[in-house]
């Protein structure tokens, strides 16, 4: 089978995600074209145009199969490159425009939500990464869709929930491989991208709190990187130091470092507001960590008996429940690390290959 895999906003972890889909699958034929991540508004707007005249080598080949991610221009791409309308297709929904704290970048998120509803409409078949992803998106189109003035499909929305899944972005088997050592003094791990939907700011009011306990601790922070981010990292690395709890710091070039942090820390962290899967975190626990996560998002799919009190509006109270819940963990009293073994890809991949073929009708 010929598989097209279209990646037009190639962040992290859709790479992780497209590279787990050709290493599990490799009897199949997989020609992947991805966009880099940057330039948001305008990838989401012109990654259509780019791929119809940069790769028209590649787009008039034989196809079984198109696999393209939501940010994938997928209806403007089809209208450009008519020979691609009628092959099968599947978008793959690692997040939504629906459900996403807004910045000065992405502020204007209208007409992000149009063009993945287009693409949406377009595709035979609809996967999102979680549960959660799925009904953000689907509330959020029904709003967007009474807003609207007049000239709406009465069953547009039935129409589209009536063809999508839920399939989790699989765990390289190897995360479950790790030589796992927890010993020496607790250590904590805060693994997410520097921004601010990720906010960091918790994490400095929950250790704030933590540090006044006197307890022996370290924390790593680590995580890809951006020109600009939150300020308040400077003041969280020199609390760290004053504490003399620094761990690791910044991004890890070295995977084998990385996996040895996971490896070696008693647990990760999360402070997110936006999380549609949270595969750093699933990462963690796959080596071992127990998940210090809100109770919100994805994660109750994940860790139903896991986590701390969300208080999304709160900072102050979320922070406060962060802080006493890393010190259950230094004080051996937290939760035990739950088994996330069944988002391997090798657990994953009967279910994958069976969507697969059934849209490729094989």
């Amino acid at each position: 089978m010929r598989v097209l895999l279209l990646s037009a906003y190639h962040a992290p972890s859709h790479a992780y995600w497209a590279q787990g889909l050709q290493e599990t699958f490799p009897h199949w034929h997989w020609q992947l074209i991805s966009l880099p991540a940057r330039y948001f508004n305008w990838r989401i707007r012109g990654n259509a145009l780019h791929i119809a005249y940069e790769y028209q080598d590649l787009l008039v080949q034989q196809y079984d199969l198109i696999i393209a991610t939501s940010m994938t221009d997928l209806a403007g791409l089809r209208s450009l490159c008519p020979q691609l309308a009628a092959i099968p297709s599947i978008l793959y929904f690692h997040e939504n425009q629906f459900s996403y704290p807004g910045n000065e970048v992405q502020s204007n998120r209208v007409e992000p939500q149009m063009m993945t509803l287009f693409s949406a409409l377009t595709a035979t078949r609809l996967v999102f990464n979680s549960h959660y992803n799925r009904e953000t998106f689907f509330a959020g189109l029904g709003q967007l869709l009474k807003k609207l003035p007049d000239c709406v499909p009465a069953n547009l929305l039935a129409s589209l929930t009536a063809k999508a899944d839920v399939l989790p972005v699989p765990l390289a088997d190897q995360a479950f491989e790790l030589d796992c050592h927890k010993s020496g003094k607790p250590s904590f791990i805060w693994n997410h991208r520097w921004e601010h939907d990720k906010a960091p700011e918790r994490l400095l009011a929950a250790l704030k709190l933590l540090t006044q306990t006197q307890r022996d601790f370290s924390l790593h922070v680590v995580g890809q990187q951006f020109r600009s981010q939150p300020s308040c990292f400077t003041e969280l690395q020199q609390l760290l130091q004053a504490t003399d709890t620094v761990g690791a710091w910044g991004f890890q070039e070295s995977r084998e470092t990385y996996n040895h942090l996971l490896a070696s820390s008693h647990a990760v962290i999360s402070t997110a507001l936006h999380d549609f899967q949270g595969l750093a975190v699933l990462e963690a626990v796959a080596a071992g960590c127990i998940p210090l996560v809100p109770k919100r998002l994805a994660y109750p799919e994940w860790f139903p008996d896991a986590g701390y009190g969300s208080y999304e509006t709160d900072a102050g109270l979320e922070a406060q429940a962060l802080a006493e819940a890393m010190l259950a963990v230094i004080d051996g009293a937290g939760q035990p690390c739950p088994d996330v073994s069944s988002m391997s890809r090798t657990a994953q991949a009967p279910a994958y290959e069976r969507l697969i073929l059934s849209v490729a009708g094989h």
